[in-house]
């Protein structure tokens, strides 16, 4: 039986904590960023989680996470 491959992608964009739950960033911060308000732009800044619904199809692109 081969191993199974990670999906780069996902990897590139999602870590699994210790407890299990998986972290991203945030999107919508990228470009176009003078019309969005100083408010906005702050909020965005840091990772969360991914939601709930979610997480079962991360898990399964990242095998070995």
């Amino acid at each position: 039986m081969p191993k199974m491959k990670t999906k780069s992608g996902a990897a590139k964009r999602f870590k699994v904590r210790a407890s299990g739950s998986v972290k991203r960033s945030q999107a919508f911060k990228r470009h176009i960023l003078t019309k969005k308000t100083t408010k906005s732009k702050r909020q965005l800044r840091g990772t969360t989680a991914v939601v709930a619904a979610d997480v079962k199809s991360v898990r399964a692109m990242l095998p070995y996470a």
